[in-house]
């Protein structure tokens, strides 16, 4: 328990959470909102946006169990979280997918990712639409695994078409307008 305890204290400290990206009364119009057509979700911060589209690119690669397009998402991912600051050391992590030789450690790999863009997410700011947190109790052997969607809808990206609804919603963030 107390070794647990200890990962996810690390897990935390290095996270992806930088809220300093956030300033009050920021008036720059060059930080225009973008939408995508991906479920509707629409990020204030491009550079977010970006990280969050790449996000959900991979997840949608390992719910329909494509090696190759995973590892084409997260390489493009990694370089995404390596340009957005407090994001470096998920960008490792992002490398360690599409150096993968399997999609198991793909899959393995994804629910450290996903638990620094989760934190990443919970503090950004959401125009348009909702993100979900959902989890799998049964990914990683038992231990569990949480992920992103901007769906509520369950398509549960460790075991794919295996146990493809696996799961369930823990959260929504959407915009706290």
């Amino acid at each position: 328990m107390r070794k647990y305890l200890a990962v996810m204290l690390i897990t935390g400290v290095v996270s992806c959470t930088n809220t300093d990206q956030k300033v009050a009364g920021n008036s720059d119009t060059t930080s225009k909102a973008v939408e995508i057509g991906t479920a509707g979700v629409e990020l204030k911060d491009t550079k977010v946006q970006a990280i969050y589209n790449g996000y959900i690119a991979l997840k949608d690669a390992l719910v329909s169990t494509k090696f190759e397009d995973a590892q084409k998402t997260a390489s493009v991912l990694k370089t995404d979280l390596a340009n957005y600051k407090g994001c470096e050391s998920t960008s490792l992590i992002a490398d360690k997918i599409a150096t993968a030789k399997d999609i198991k450690t793909q899959r393995k790999e994804f629910t450290s990712l996903s638990q620094d863009v989760i934190a990443l997410f919970k503090h950004a700011d959401v125009v348009k639409g909702s993100i979900f947190v959902q989890h799998c109790p049964m990914a990683n052997n038992g231990d569990g695994g949480d992920w992103l969607s901007g769906e509520q809808k369950i398509q549960n990206p460790y075991y794919g078409d295996e146990m493809m609804e696996c799961g369930r919603v823990l959260e929504e963030i959407k915009s706290a307008k």
